[in-house]
């Protein structure tokens, strides 16, 4: 089957970046002039997908608005004859069609996934988690939906890192089937770095086949007392295969502060309007 739908979970608190986040929505802190979700969603339309769902919660209403026409804003945008400006803003609500869903209850990453079942249907996604960031050529969803129409089934993508952060994220037990890719065996969710399986961590792309929802109905409250998405991960590959895919690309964790001011800098020095002027005043500094 063919993947046509992204899902983006955007309902998480933000607490890392507190108090900048108690009105505004992680997702929408910039990456020097663009909000750190409208990336994920170009890199979603690069990888060709069509519809895109926003799974969203209260207080992120500005995460929905980002994406929709703000006429007055065009036209006057016009007027001052910033018509190339305007244009952008036209871009950005006819780029996909974007529908949202809210999550109710912060009940887990497997939680939000669950309910975007009505939309999603029965057909394979792609998933995305906004906190990441990855710089590629080729799209690094695209990269894992190429593992998926070749070997049909989930695909997760993974990053070699070092043992000490092995503890912070899902580490698979892979089997090795070509140079990047892997077929899963198992996944544990946070382990001591002396238990970890390998040195692969999940990070936040994901090709997930329509399998996935069941498999989260099924799987109990986890850490936290919230529905885990790598419990019901571990049910799947108990069911059909799950492959990983050793994207190619830079990764950036925009979900923690250094990690935002990491991507905005190296954005920032690859532009030609701000890359020499960011540059030599970074070497002053230095």
């Amino acid at each position: 089957m063919h993947v046509r739908k992204a899902v983006i979970l955007a309902a998480g608190y933000g607490t890392r970046f507190l108090p900048a986040t108690k009105v505004i929505p992680k997702e929408m802190l910039p990456l020097v002039d663009r909000p750190a979700i409208q990336h994920v969603v170009e890199e979603a339309v690069r990888a060709g997908l069509q519809q895109i769902i926003l799974v969203t919660a209260a207080a992120k209403r500005a995460v929905e608005d980002h994406f929709d026409r703000e006429f007055e804003l065009e036209r006057w945008l016009e007027q001052k004859g910033s018509g190339q400006q305007a244009e952008e803003m036209r871009r950005l609500a006819e780029m996909a069609e974007i529908v949202c869903i809210r999550q109710k209850e912060r009940l887990g990453i497997g939680h939000a996934v669950r309910i975007a079942r009505s939309l999603v249907g029965d057909e394979p996604f792609a998933l995305f988690f906004p906190d990441d960031i990855i710089e590629s050529d080729v799209p690094a969803i695209q990269q894992l939906m190429d593992v998926f129409y070749k070997h049909g089934g989930s695909v997760l993508a993974v990053q070699r890192l070092p043992r000490e952060e092995l503890p912070h994220y899902g580490i698979i037990e892979p089997k090795q089937l070509e140079e990047r890719v892997y077929q899963v065996l198992r996944i544990v969710e946070k382990p001591p770095a002396s238990e970890a399986p390998s040195d692969l961590a999940a990070v936040g792309r994901y090709v997930l086949t329509p399998a996935i929802f069941d498999a989260l109905e099924r799987t109990p409250l986890g850490a936290g007392g919230e529905i885990q998405l790598t419990d019901g991960i571990g049910l799947l590959i108990g069911e059909e295969p799950v492959f990983a895919c050793r994207y190619e690309g830079e990764r950036f964790d925009v979900g923690r502060p250094l990690g935002l001011l990491k991507a905005s800098l190296s954005m920032a020095l690859r532009r030609p309007d701000l890359g020499p002027e960011l540059r030599s005043y970074l070497q002053d500094l230095l």
